[in-house]
């Protein structure tokens, strides 16, 4: 039998550092959450080819002396945990084991100096080995070099990429921690070109913008939202760009959890859940995120590099997640990403007051049975819908508002200004007091009609159960078999019955109305995989379920709503823009793209040279 033996001390560290370090970035990250925990304002960042020949950060902080720089070398060494209460830290790192871990396997330099003190000190060692110290001139602060990665360990540097994917790796990393402290100045160099500089003190929404794009500020709302909890007040900050301004891929979700940078799932989910009926499922949301709440509701130490964190109550943050965004994207979910002015949307931005259509848009929204998604028909209460039917439709009418159709009110009383005419019979030409609206006459209609559902109720209609003649026995792996189980109760209050019918088989005895002809057993296979994805305690399965009802609202809403190439008459334009003005989310359709674009009058101006 072998024998056990303890491992030599260098071996030790290496261990640590392929936990620690795994690339220049993850040391990149220790080095520069270490400036910050120092007390750093200003911070400053050197890279030679990507970080794989030079890491260099420099720092104004609170500085070491020579004692301390020894001991901060060996591991299980920190000063961020001043007693044994583990969950208490609200530093950065605490590990006490990154620089032992990068000195093992680069050469480490570090120079410091304390405020107060005459001069500094300097320490050399390469891969684990001491090489020099001695005294440094140096300003108060510190400054750590690391050099050639990986240099003596070949196994693991042939495993690091290209210096240009190591470089957007350690870029990403700084960008994180620059959101994280809009009160610390940093600068990024790669070579001889300086790739990022930030100004200390400034605004979040500022710092966020200069970081991510110039536009997110224009296209965004602010968030700030709290709610008191078991041990203390949880608060969400941050701004989230507007469904429309959205990206392919989801690389533009920057998430903080007290001011540590985080990559996790629950979080990911709850943003997905909050925009779940304003984006298509291709697009993603362009934000930043900062959770704040008592430091024994959340482990941070579950992951070497703390980019992972556990929630005490996983469930409750991650609907005060979903419930905040949504509340900061109904100040501005009237506006379009390509909003141009501020001041004529100014009186749009409460919540409005919900009145009844006008009589142009009656006709659509009564008189009609939504409570199932069975093929709709026009009853003869509601004979005068002409969206709907080809054969209901009405005979062609003017296109352009005569003089004597003009409302009397003045254009300045509308936001979205006065319907002039229609193009394309698709797009609504309006005229507002600051220029031009351009309106897509079937999104907007389609989120229209949407919002009505929900507000009359449908939403309940569709979530009703229908039992199965026949309940339907679905095969299923145990363990699946067992995460349904879990999330039954949740799945009841939205219509799907289900029990546990064996070992690896699940029983279904009801199912959704509006997913009554969906298959059982592909269902629950979807459910189940998502609840693997996102885990057992975050209603993920529910999720899954209330995006697929939500998903049947949305079609019963676009096939319920004025076509593309139906022609409508004035009254009926400005009767779309005025239930637009009063409707939530109105800025978008529910696919997430733009349901009204605006050109200034200085814009239409410029087009013709008058500027």
């Amino acid at each position: 039998m072998p024998q056990i033996r303890r491992l030599p001390e260098t071996l030790v560290n290496r261990i640590a550092a392929g936990e620690v370090v795994e690339r220049p970035a993850a040391a990149l990250k220790e080095l520069v959450e270490n400036a910050i925990d120092a007390g750093a304002s200003r911070i400053a960042i050197k890279l030679v080819e990507g970080g794989l020949s030079l890491i260099e950060v420099s720092d104004n902080g609170c500085g070491m002396s020579e004692a301390q720089m020894a001991l901060a070398l060996e591991r299980h060494a920190t000063s961020k945990l001043p007693d044994e209460a583990i969950e208490q830290v609200s530093t950065l790192g605490f590990r006490g084991e990154a620089l032992p871990s990068i000195a093992s396997v680069a050469k480490f330099t570090v120079e410091s100096r304390e405020s107060g003190s005459e001069q500094g000190w300097k320490r050399v060692v390469d891969h684990g080995e001491e090489v020099s110290s001695a005294p440094a001139a140096i300003p108060v602060g510190t400054r750590v070099r690391v050099e050639n990665l990986f240099a003596k360990i070949p196994a693991r540097r042939k495993f690091l990429r290209t210096p240009r994917s190591e470089y957007g790796a350690s870029l990403d990393v700084v960008r994180r921690l620059a959101m994280a402290r809009p009160d610390i100045a940093f600068t990024l160099e790669h070579g001889e070109r300086r790739t990022l500089a930030t100004q200390g003190d400034e605004a979040l929404p500022d710092r966020v913008a200069g970081i991510i794009a110039r536009e997110l500020k224009g296209n965004s709302v602010a968030i700030d939202f709290t709610r008191e909890g078991e041990n203390g007040a949880i608060r969400l900050t941050g701004i989230a760009g507007l469904p429309t301004y959205n990206r392919g891929v989801a690389d533009h979700q920057y998430l903080f959890v007290n001011g540590r940078p985080v990559k996790d799932r629950l979080l990911i989910g709850a943003v997905r859940g909050a925009y779940s009926d304003m984006l298509a499922r291709d697009r993603h949301a362009v934000l930043a995120l900062f959770l704040e709440l008592p430091p024994e509701d959340v482990d941070v130490n579950v992951h070497p590099a703390k980019t992972e964190v556990r929630f005490r109550d996983a469930r409750g943050i991650r609907g005060f997640i979903v419930a905040g965004l949504r509340e900061a994207l109904a100040t501005g979910d009237r506006r379009s990403a390509n909003d141009a002015d501020r001041t004529a949307m100014g009186r749009w931005q409460q919540e409005p007051v919900r009145e009844e259509p006008q009589a142009a848009l009656r006709s659509i929204f009564e008189g009609r049975d939504w409570s199932a998604p069975a093929p709709s028909r026009v009853n003869e209460t509601a004979s005068a819908f002409r969206g709907y039917q080809a054969d209901e439709l009405a005979a062609p009418q003017g296109r352009a508002v005569e003089p004597g159709d003009a409302p009397a009110e003045e254009i300045s009383d509308y936001p979205l200004g006065i319907a002039r005419g229609q193009v394309a019979n698709t797009y609504i030409v309006a005229e507002a007091e600051d220029g031009l609206v351009l309106v897509d006459q079937h999104a907007a209609h389609e989120r229209l009609v949407l919002e009505r559902l929900r507000a009359a109720g449908a939403g309940d209609a569709v979530a009703r159960s229908q039992a199965l003649l026949v309940p339907d026995v679905v095969e299923l792996d145990e363990a699946d078999c067992d995460r349904l189980e879990e999330a039954a109760p949740g799945f009841a209050t939205l219509g799907l019955t289900v029990e546990r019918f064996g070992p690896a088989a699940m029983i279904v005895r009801a199912m959704p109305h509006a997913l009554n002809k969906a298959n059982p057993a592909q269902l629950l296979q979807d459910l189940a995989d998502d609840i693997a994805k996102h885990g057992p305690t975050d209603d993920g399965g529910a999720l899954l379920l209330t995006e697929r009802l939500e998903l049947v609202l949305a079609t019963m809403a676009c096939h319920g709503s004025v076509r593309a190439g139906r022609v409508l008459s004035a009254q009926e334009m400005n009767a779309l823009l005025r239930e637009m003005e009063a409707t939530p989310r109105s800025g978008q359709c529910n696919h997430g793209r733009p349901t009204w674009v605006k050109l200034s009058m200085d814009d239409v101006e410029k087009l013709f040279g008058r500027h």
